[in-house]
């Protein structure tokens, strides 16, 4: 009996679909501190972090019922995409506590400042609300590149698979 690929192939372009989205919500989240929005920032984040685990729940998800491709292009091509692929999937191991550590340092830090909603730049600069705050910036000095990273080449393997690739049996 052949197997139905729609499933697998609508998983896969849910979960590329939602990772290339988070990136692009961080990549406003970015512009947006740096403007000085931080409560703007907050949500483009919040939204980052949604669409990054909805990609993980459908990633998984496809992972789980085996659906998975093969490439089959050029062979000269298959180093790359193989090097492409590896450092995609070493970057993503990497991206989830590197986000979860740059999540919980920045939620500290709004909880030490009284925040709720819009946190006052004064309340910023307490001591304690500081210090997650300063941590939170460190993280994603790391954070940010590799979720950029991850995403822009999750985008181009799905791109490679579409082109070269066949569902395996």
């Amino acid at each position: 009996m052949e197997r139905s690929y729609a499933l697998g192939e609508l998983l896969t372009q849910i979960s590329t679909i939602t990772i290339v989205l988070s990136g692009l919500s961080l990549i406003v989240g970015v512009v947006l501190i740096k403007r000085g929005q931080r409560q703007a920032h907050m949500s483009a984040m919040m939204v980052a972090c949604a669409l990054a685990s909805i990609f993980i729940v459908f990633y998984l998800t496809k992972v789980g019922l085996r659906f998975s491709k093969e490439y089959i292009g050029p062979p000269e091509w298959h180093v790359g995409y193989l090097v492409l692929l590896i450092s995609h999937m070493i970057m993503a191991a990497l991206n989830l506590p590197l986000a979860v550590m740059a999540f919980i340092n920045a939620w500290n830090g709004r909880k030490a400042a009284g925040g709720r909603g819009f946190i006052e730049p004064e309340a910023i600069h307490q001591s304690t609300a500081a210090s997650f705050f300063a941590k939170h910036r460190a993280w994603v000095r790391w954070t940010v590149p590799v979720w950029l990273y991850v995403a822009v080449t999750g985008w181009m393997i799905y791109a490679v698979l579409e082109q070269y690739g066949r569902w395996k049996a």
